[in-house]
């Protein structure tokens, strides 16, 4: 196919700017692509798993090396995901390798293990060996070949290099480079009755009879295997092996016994890890209210005329039967949807309802599903690549989809409607119709580390403009800069501003927790205010959600007489102290030791735990209601797979009378029977020094209060304060988020922070004080040359060191124009140059655009 030599463009998931070009031997010139994965050798030893960006005649420079070999047949990501990488890139001003890295599942980023195996010089003299090497090279003799972490295990030994470059100088062993496969697709075995009987049925009812008089547990097991294949009428694949357990428990001896006598033949066939559903509804059952019908036409006419939609509604108006109307038109054009959620929490309960109207159709993708899992999502849509994407990542202006019941099958299996968390804007979609962005004011969209540092909001939405597919954006309390998008006309805004039903919305009202401590009313940390709703609502059998924004049972330990606080030894922090675990946690490092009996500097034994988080919330409340069932959803009860699944079912089910928990409670859940909603302490949101505390604050606290009341009854919200007068708790109250918005907007320009200008932020790090501070004001000089006014800084964030590193943060405001591009390059530009000569080692310079 190809005369002269052919190189490949690489990336490679490194930390490093660029390309890399390899070779590509001549035996896999006819069948590398594009897209496909390679296997590497980068550095001296290292390999590495390759993604082919580019294929080309063009002889490099230098030397380059050939790729040793090429793992997939057909590529794995597509035109247009290159093209998207390179935006992701280039915006958020990181490498291609560190949106690979993001961008692919956990088991198609393959890097090689260091294995060991014997010197084939090696003679078997052991009389120079120590007994540590000696039971490496023990080991090596009967096993051929030991990981790295299989020979410290032999050894006994954590530090297990140095035993090995001794090994290796005594020629005793040689160290070689493996690339492990981490995906291996789910088979399972199929039987079916042999040839022989399948075509001749005297014979099998010969075979039958002779079974039945001389083996009855093979001739059950017969039975069963010719019952299940009728009924599933596949006489060529045979029958799974799973069917065949269900007709009949504790067939394995039967059917091993049949497969020696040659009665039935066995094969292994791949079999799907995702579960199979299927629709119970249809979408045309769902009756929109007359304020949602508005609504969904006036986001069918913006999308007619090319906008993208802010869905501005009120808590529990109906936004997801309106999603559910739209994602079923943009299916029947034979086109892909992408339901973008901030919290892995929101998909329980999303994942159920959309499922009853389109089943197998949708898939879910986020980082609690397991590896595999997420492979075969991935590969799935790998599948399904459209033939119409051209060379460039563009799609065509047409939809080229003639029959959309011809492609019934293929939506089926390749997951046309993707249900997940900010890392699903990665996936390999072919021919993306609609993107909804669910609560899209939610921080969670943010990547914080590592890089790339990107928002998933505005990545969707150049996603969304690669494949020519229409974006609605959903909140009930919209982000300022996607409301000033609507302002200026670069988003259509359509508002719902009644509940479904026409519920009203809840009553909010405050409980000033400083009056009520002068008063000595406080029960714990519940104002009589607070306890009288809850007794009201548990009589009336209803429930509730508590929220505080702090997990663990205390927030600090002081000695009562020195005043110390136990703090991090790697941050400067204090520790939290969890009651269930009885230790003092960090929550920055993990840094974790048991609660002291005397105060470390003093030796006083008066210590006191001050301060509380959603822990002690659920055990104070469980003494003053001994009789209720209380759950709590925080980070620290939703690290297993199935945890968050576990809790909100338990809640639907009312087998849960009051939850509490931190943000994850807050956002998107629709709970019938809530008809009290808490904020347990309202200052530690609304007192952040940020310049976003304002609008988040507004925005947590109005989302939590529309959990209340969502079906029947009006809702109650009570907020818990020092500070009644806060004019955010008013707002609050009265649900104004136009007045909200007017504040800040006009605070925002007056000191020029977005939507009025684009903020970069990059943080210097390093583990000693002095050096950093140098360091620091020496980047900020430079970069002041260059733009003058726009830099703040450099200043230490409020922790300012993190994992034994000291932290110092420079802030640039670059203006929303046409030069915004152009002063990423130079900020780069900037940096790069400055850590060429730095003579600060060990300095980590971190750069974060749009931070949040």
């Amino acid at each position: 196919m190809f005369d002269k030599s052919l190189y490949a463009n690489l990336i490679l998931p490194l930390p490093l700017p660029g390309y890399f070009t390899y070779e590509v031997p001549s035996d896999l010139r006819n069948t590398i692509q594009k897209g496909v994965r390679v296997v590497v050798q980068f550095g001296k030893k290292k390999l590495y798993t390759a993604l082919v960006k580019e294929l080309h005649e063009i002889k490099p420079g230098i030397p380059v090396k050939s790729i040793i070999s090429q793992m997939d047949a057909k590529p794995v990501v597509n035109p247009i995901q290159f093209s998207f990488w390179e935006w992701i890139s280039t915006y958020y001003m990181c490498t291609p390798g560190e949106v690979m890295n993001a961008a692919l599942p956990p088991s198609l980023k393959l890097s090689s293990e260091t294995r060991l195996m014997l010197h084939p010089d090696f003679e078997g003299d052991y009389s120079n060996f120590n007994e540590r090497e000696y039971r490496i090279v023990s080991a090596l003799e009967q096993r051929k070949e030991l990981s790295i972490a299989d020979a410290a295990q032999v050894a006994g030994q954590l530090r297990i290099i140095p035993l090995v470059n001794s090994l290796i100088e005594k020629n005793a062993i040689q160290v070689f480079e493996e690339v492990l496969q981490r995906y291996k697709p789910k088979t399972e075995k199929y039987y079916r009755i042999s040839k022989t009987y399948r075509n001749d049925d005297r014979a099998l009812m010969a075979m039958l009879d002779y079974l039945e008089k001389r083996a009855p547990r093979q001739y059950e097991a017969m039975q069963v295997l010719i019952h299940s294949i009728g009924t599933l009428n596949q006489y060529d694949k045979g029958i799974p092996k799973s069917a065949l357990q269900q007709e009949s428990p504790n067939l394995d001896p039967a059917l091993s016994a049949l497969l020696e006598k040659g009665l039935i033949e066995v094969s292994e066939h791949k079999v799907s890890r995702l579960a199979k559903h299927e629709a119970s509804k249809n979408v045309d059952e769902i009756c929109l209210t007359e304020h949602q019908q508005e609504a969904f036409s006036q986001i069918k006419t913006h999308f007619l005329n090319h906008q993208h939609v802010l869905l501005h509604g009120v808590t529990s108006s109906g936004k997801t039967e309106i999603y559910i109307k739209l994602i079923n038109e943009v299916l029947q054009q034979g086109r892909q949807v992408l339901y973008l959620l901030p919290e892995i929490a929101l998909t329980t309960q999303i994942i159920n309802r959309l499922r009853m109207y389109f089943g197998d159709v949708v898939g879910v993708y986020h980082s609690r599903h397991g590896e595999a899992e997420r492979a075969e999502v991935w590969n799935r849509l790998a599948s399904a690549r459209s033939v119409f994407a051209g060379d460039d990542g563009q799609m065509p202006e047409q939809n080229p989809v003639q029959n959309p019941q011809k492609q019934e099958s293929e939506k089926y299996a390749s997951h046309s409607v993707i249900l997940g968390a900010r890392s699903s804007v990665f996936l390999p979609f072919s021919n993306l119709g609609l993107v909804i962005i669910d609560e899209e004011h939610d921080s969670s969209y943010k990547q914080y580390d590592p890089s790339p540092r990107y928002h998933a909001r505005d990545a969707a939405l150049f996603l969304a403009m690669q494949h020519k597919a229409s974006v609605l954006l959903g909140s009930a309390t919209p982000a300022i800069e996607s409301y000033f998008n609507t302002k200026r006309g670069k988003f259509a805004l359509v508002t719902l501003n009644k509940r479904y039903g026409d519920l009203m919305l809840p009553r909010v009202q405050v409980a000033d927790i400083k009056e009520a401590g002068r008063l000595k009313q406080m029960k714990s940390h519940f104002s009589p205010l607070l306890l009288e709703a809850i007794e009201l609502a548990l009589a009336g059998n209803k429930q509730i959600i508590l929220f505080q924004n702090r997990r663990g049972f205390s927030l600090r330990l002081e000695c009562g007489i020195c005043n110390f606080v136990l703090e991090c030894r790697h941050c400067d922090v204090t520790l939290i102290y969890h009651k269930r675990e009885k230790i003092l946690r960090c929550h920055y490092c993990g840094y974790s030791e048991p609660l002291p009996l005397r105060c470390p500097k003093c030796q006083n034994p008066d210590l006191n735990l001050l301060g509380f988080g959603t822990e002690k919330v659920e055990e104070e409340l469980s003494l003053l209601y001994p009789d209720i069932s209380i759950s709590r959803m925080d980070l620290d009860t939703t690290r297993s797979k199935h945890a968050y699944h576990r809790i909100i079912s338990d809640f639907e089910e009312k087998r849960v009378d009051v939850l509490t928990g931190t943000q994850m409670v807050t956002k998107g859940l629709d709970f019938d029977n809530v008809i009290l909603v808490g904020i347990l302490n309202a200052d530690n949101m609304v007192s952040f020094p940020d310049f976003r505390a304002f609008e988040r604050s507004y925005q947590i606290m109005a989302q939590v209060s529309g959990r209340a009341g969502r079906k029947g009854k009006q809702g109650t919200v009570i907020i818990q304060t020092r500070n009644p007068q806060h004019p955010v708790i008013k707002l609050v109250m009265d649900n104004d988020y136009e007045k909200m918005y007017q504040l800040q907007i006009v605070e925002r320009h007056r000191f020029n922070y977005p939507p009025f200008s684009r903020l970069v932020k990059i943080s210097l790090k390093h583990k000693e004080p002095e050096p950093l501070g140098k360091a620091a004001a020496e980047l900020a000089r430079k970069l002041r040359n260059e733009f003058r006014g726009q830099i703040l800084g450099p200043e230490f964030p409020m922790i300012p060191r993190i994992r034994n590193h000291y932290i110092k943060e420079i802030l640039i405001k670059l203006r929303r124009d046409a030069t915004l591009a152009q002063s990423k390059v130079k900020i780069g530009h900037i940096i790069n140059e400055f850590l060429k000569t730095s003579m600060i080692k060990q300095l980590r310079v971190v750069t974060d655009v749009d931070p949040m």
